[in-house]
């Protein structure tokens, strides 16, 4: 029972991506991104979890990759095309091909799960943008548009070249050759962890006055702190 805790972590985290993708359907997108950032939540503990009961197994990497696909590969593609489909004001059809580039997202999101599936070593950093780190990047933009004091940012946000240009960077990013680094502390000494207390610190700031524009600035700081400081192999 003690080795299938993490895994039912996994699973809620699989069917929270699963509701998402019902959501995003029908282009009720905030509410799709909260279901995301719910099973990016369990993502997040199952490995805590296993790691702490000692339970870590073949299996739980194979399944954690499964839910990530759907809750951090396909619903942020899903979004994306629902984002470029409202900003073309396009009825539902297949003469406009623009919106079906958002799955481009999907896509890269996949290529990113199976490298990381057959990589031989997991060390103490992430190659490219982990999938949840990209999911938090694509699923704040519904948000910023249904905040009513950050509606200023919504003739932006529904550019159509904005959303290809972003669709392109979010790709590279899930696959690109950068060491970006993990939120997992070994210790709570701040010499060892200086990095990840600043970008914690700064994320909080930016959350506080910038509200959901706070989490893509979040994610800038995420990439440039670990560009500035890489960090280094175990």
């Amino acid at each position: 029972m003690k080795a299938f805790l993490p895994n039912l972590l996994t699973l809620l985290n699989l069917l929270s991506g699963c509701i998402a993708v019902i959501y995003a359907l029908q282009n009720e997108l905030s509410v799709a991104a909260w279901f995301v950032f719910l099973g990016i939540f369990f993502d997040f503990f199952d490995g805590f979890l296993a790691r702490k009961l000692k339970v870590e197994s073949a299996l739980g990497l194979q399944l954690d990759s499964l839910a990530d696909m759907v809750t951090s590969g396909l619903v942020p593609g899903l979004v994306m095309y629902q984002l470029m489909h409202e900003a073309l004001n396009e009825t539902w059809n297949f003469e406009n091909l623009l919106p079906y580039f958002g799955l481009l997202i999907t896509v890269a999101s996949a290529y990113r799960l199976a490298h990381f599936n057959i990589s031989k070593t997991h060390n103490n950093h992430f190659k490219g943008l982990p999938t949840p780190a990209n999911a938090f990047l694509i699923l704040s933009l519904p948000l910023i548009l249904n905040h009513p004091s950050q509606i200023i940012y919504a003739k932006f946000i529904l550019n159509p070249w904005f959303l290809f240009g972003l669709t392109l960077l979010s790709a590279f990013l899930l696959n690109a050759p950068l060491k970006l680094m993990t939120l997992k502390f070994k210790s709570l000494h701040f010499s060892d962890n200086i990095e990840k207390f600043i970008f914690l610190v700064l994320s909080f700031v930016v959350l506080c006055f910038f509200k959901y524009v706070g989490i893509l600035l979040s994610i800038f700081f995420y990439i440039s702190i670990s560009l500035i400081r890489p960090p280094k192999d175990v």
